[in-house]
């Protein structure tokens, strides 16, 4: 799931795609294959991530590999973690939101 997880680093900085492509020197249609899950992206693209956000290369593939993990003997962490994505796809969806707007409101 690090295609998830990128995405949903990608959102929590309330950046776009384009944003993200044009500072890591990527193209957009490979960044949207890459968070759709068509693509696995490269150690070099992580390390990108890494640096743009300021996050270690082993706490994304951490945070990657706890989205794809459930054990029923940890209920409470599970509970939490489903939280967490929660809020951070709401983000997501409120930037949605946002950038939608800003399309609609060029088009007046």
């Amino acid at each position: 799931m690090i295609n998830q997880a990128l995405r949903l680093i990608r959102t929590y900085h309330d950046i776009s795609q384009t944003e993200l492509c044009s500072e890591i020197g990527i193209s957009n249609s490979y960044l949207s294959e890459i968070e759709s899950g068509k693509k696995q992206p490269s150690l070099e693209i992580l390390q990108k991530y890494s640096d743009e956000f300021d996050i270690p290369l082993s706490s994304i593939l951490f945070f990657s590999e706890n989205l794809e993990k459930s054990k029923p003997s940890d209920k409470i962490k599970e509970n939490i973690a489903g939280k967490i994505i929660s809020i951070l796809q709401w983000n997501e969806e409120r930037i949605n939101a946002k950038e939608a707007y800003k399309k609609k409101k060029k088009t007046f």
